[in-house]
């Protein structure tokens, strides 16, 4: 903002834009900047890291003139590196990707020899990336995908801070359209009028076919139930509703059923962002929910801490224990008698290894009509009857697809209301199934492989034999693209933060050579994008002030898995002083969780070793015992580290426990020693650990480096820790526990502020509250823009078709008789 010239009070002008601070740079700084860049040109053809480019400006504004450095650093290509998320070094071409906010990007490419600067487009910066691995290529003809077109008509925030909350910002939209256009209600009365459940009629009858028509019944409805007691119910005053043209869903009583009255009456007359919100989440459209959930062993019991089985098995028998309930509360309130059903699809594993994965039909416990439905992998050489990694499942999801859609229909006696997709393959056929049912989509991710891996998009080939990404973005794409609206769990999830690219933000633009070029695949400023925070299971994680409820009869079992000196063949390491306080962790044993970066970070920290015993629940802590090559890595590196740090008197690993209500009363017995959770993953998309010990007011240090990041409020609620900074990590630690040994009220300080940032915002109450209104506003979204989405699934089922069924071929059907590829196979490391 800037002061007008002629009295004319404050106007905005125009930003300049990357390139422009790249050019005002060098004609103020020339030789400044000439010696900068010739440093990332000697460093060679590759890609350069924030903190490459970071610490080269570093090193030349401290060796050069500090007054002009100075100037420099502070000036428009300070700014400029500050955004810089990569830079790509093609001698004598520098480019840079330059993100001055969240979900915003620019790109520039300076010849260092010629001291010439260009703006580059996306396709143009993507191609220039490509010859990191191609070299320079002739083929113009690179097949591009670009989204962009077909959302072009949609309406879209433009503030970074509005991603996220997409359901108030479609609202806006729907509900200004209808102020200003009244015609705009006639798809709002068109979608009450078709409102039915397995053929029983819902909302409106046929005596009501014109706004007029309901506006005129509403007055004469609001006349009658105003006479009524509110207690009155629906049925005394059925029979009268019935001729005035409407049917059961209003309302149980004459109270409730005012109230929606009201809210549709004020939509008619003089629309609101609010009350359409309201309005559209009581609507009863929601009685069936599939949600699928396909690789690994989804179980209820003795499956935690198998491959690939962990936080999301959790995550999802609490949604939908919560979504149950909540759902039976507003069928109540509707004034309905619909038995509502959900079922969990996952894979049938016949070989279970001791689990229920062999059963078809498994009740899921503490509810009453919601059942986990298991249907096997099948190809033309039978039922596939072992575990396989998530890696390898895309043979079989098209096939796993359709069986799992004839066995829905015959379980719920018809088509579902809404399907919710888990992770890429779970988000994959819950895209297929969507589109043959004309159903409303839900994904969540959980994690997104992509974002896990640097560089994987670029250096996909390096990583396919083990890993198969080309399959997996690709379906991630298609899902992301194809789903009405997506639940993430954090703001960092979409979009990141001010230095750092969110998951879903990391697939708006990439390309991975020789299969496909991405100009514009997702945009986090869409709509469909939502905040639900997940929480704990409060029946299981509870404070551990709450001394009625503790399940003191497992202090003994507790104890002797923490302090026995026998050793057995679950725990590595004794307790030599077991009144230290403990500092604990628990996580998959896979490179991301960074268990072993915790233990070398103890190790190399002698106060803290002497202040505090570390406690690790972790995976497998044999090497024989697991199938899985990134574990079995992460296995050995664990104990090269006891044995290089001489831990054994100070540590104690824990081989994966399977029993909640333990694992409940185990953060509880810590936190009654004034010990800490520990959660130091490289990159955690939600933290589902971090919300359970908060829950149970265990102070928490997690990672800096997604969702935790915003679930703790650093200082008060708990710590932020960079795992790349362990030192530092070490230190705060340190410190905390001195600080609660001179005087305790330090420690409960942070316990009691954890406890009330998950009341306030981490609860399974709110969660399904938030998901049954997300459901009923974008199924009637979905409704009114059917024409306008129906170019983008056009355009997902010929890609679908004609190159992505092309990547899955290349991957190897795993067989009962012939191995993973990620079976006993080292992680890779990167390129």
């Amino acid at each position: 903002m800037a002061t007008g010239g002629n009295g004319g009070g404050p106007k905005l002008e125009r930003l300049p834009s990357m390139m422009e601070r790249v050019e005002d740079t060098l004609s103020a700084h020339r030789n400044e900047l000439v010696s900068l860049l010739s440093r990332y040109v000697a460093q060679g053809k590759g890609i350069l890291q924030p903190h490459h480019l970071i610490d080269e400006f570093e090193n030349v504004t401290t060796e050069d003139d500090k007054g002009k450095c100075t100037s420099l650093r502070d000036g428009p290509f300070g700014e400029v590196l500050k955004s810089a998320q990569e830079a790509i070094v093609m001698p004598p071409f520098v480019a840079i990707a330059v993100r001055p906010r969240p979900g915003v990007w620019e790109y520039v490419r300076v010849n260092v020899y010629e001291l010439s600067v260009e703006q580059l487009t996306i396709p143009e910066y993507l191609r220039f990336k490509e010859q990191l691995v191609d070299g320079l290529s002739d083929d113009t003809y690179t097949l591009e995908l670009d989204f962009e077109p077909f959302n072009s008509t949609f309406p879209r925030p433009s503030r970074s801070s509005s991603i996220g909350n997409g359901v108030q910002f479609l609202n806006r939209h729907l509900s200004s359209v209808m102020f200003h256009n009244k015609e705009s209600l006639e798809p709002l009365l068109d979608f009450l009028r078709v409102h039915k459940h397995h053929g029983y009629v819902m909302m409106l009858n046929d005596r009501i076919r014109s706004i007029s028509r309901l506006q005129s019944a509403l007055a004469k409805a609001e006349d009658h139930l105003s006479k009524l007691p509110p207690d009155t119910t629906y049925s005394d005053f059925e029979y009268v509703f019935q001729g005035m043209g409407f049917e059961r869903g209003w309302g149980d009583t004459a109270k409730r059923v005012l109230e929606m009255i009201h809210l549709l009456s004020d939509i008619l007359q003089a629309p609101d962002p609010s009350t359409l919100e309201t309005f559209l989440g009581r609507i009863p459209m929601v009685f069936n929910v599939v949600s699928l959930s396909i690789h690994g062993y989804f179980g209820q019991a003795n499956v935690l801490g198998l491959p690939d089985t962990g936080g999301q098995i959790v995550y999802i028998l609490d949604q939908v224990r919560a979504l149950e309930s909540e759902m039976l509360l507003r069928i109540k309130q509707q004034g309905l008698d619909v038995t509502p059903r959900i079922l969990i699809v996952t894979r049938l594993i016949p070989d279970a290894k001791g689990t229920s994965c062999n059963q078809r039909l498994e009740k899921v416990s503490g509810t009453e009509y919601t059942h986990i439905l298991r249907v096997p992998f099948r190809s033309e050489k039978g039922i596939l009857n072992k575990w396989i990694s998530r890696f390898d499942v895309w043979p079989y999801l098209e096939t796993f697809a359709k069986d799992a859609a004839s066995e829905i229909v015959s379980e719920l006696q018809g088509h579902p209301d809404l399907i919710i997709g888990n992770y890429s393959d779970g988000n994959l056929v819950a895209s297929l199934l969507a589109y043959k049912m004309g159903v409303t989509q839900c994904n969540i991710a959980h994690a997104l492989e992509k974002t896990k891996y640097p560089d994987s998009d670029i250096y996909w080939r390096k990583f396919e034999d083990t890993y198969h990404f080309s399959s997996q973005f690709t379906a991630d794409l298609m899902a992301m693209n194809h789903a009405d609206f997506i639940i993430t769990s954090t703001y960092q999830e979409i979009a990141g933060t001010k230095t750092t690219v969110g998951q879903y933000e990391s697939h708006s633009a990439f390309t991975m050579p020789g299969v496909y070029r991405v100009v514009h695949g997702i945009d986090v400023f869409d709509p469909k994008f939502n905040i639900v925070s997940p929480g704990a299971d409060m029946s299981i994680y509870f404070p551990y002030s709450e001394q009625a409820r503790r399940l003191t009869a497992l202090h003994g079992s507790i104890e002797k898995l923490l302090f026995d000196h026998e050793q057995c063949a679950e725990c590595i390491g004794v307790l030599d002083d077991s009144t230290k306080p403990i500092i604990f962790s628990m996580a998959r044993l896979d490179r991301v969780k960074n268990i072993t970066g915790l233990v070398e970070l103890y190790g190399k920290n002698k106060e803290l070793r002497e202040i505090a015993n570390l406690v690790l629940v972790a995976g497998n802590n044999d090497v024989k015992k697991s199938n899985d090559g990134e574990e079995i890595a992460e296995i050995e590196k664990m104990h090269n580290l006891i044995q290089k740090y001489k831990l054994r008197g100070q540590l104690r690993w824990i081989s994966a426990q399977m029993n909640r209500a333990q694992n409940g009363e185990l953060y509880r017995y810590i936190a009654d020693k004034r010990g800490i959770f520990v959660q130091p993953a490289l990159y955690e998309a939600f933290g589902l650990t971090v919300v359970e010990a908060m829950t149970c007011g265990l102070p928490t240090f997690a990672t800096c480096h997604g969702g935790p990041a915003e679930i703790i409020e650093d200082g008060v609620s708990g710590f932020h820790i960079d795992p790349y900074h362990p030192d530092q990590a070490a230190a705060l630690m340190v410190d905390f526990f001195r600080k609660s040994k001179e005087n305790e009220r330090c420690w409960v300080n942070v316990s009691e502020a954890g406890l009330r940032r998950i009341k306030e915002r981490y609860t399974w109450k709110i969660y399904s509250e938030r998901l049954m209104t997300l459901a009923g506003v974008y199924g009637f979204w979905k409704y009114v823009s059917k024409l306008e989405r129906r170019e983008t699934r056009r355009y997902l089922e010929m890609f679908y078709i004609l190159k992505f069924r092309g990547l899955v071929k290349s991957v190897p059907l795993v067989t009962d008789d012939q191995p993973s590829t990620t079976e006993a196979t080292p992680t890779f490391r990167g390129p």
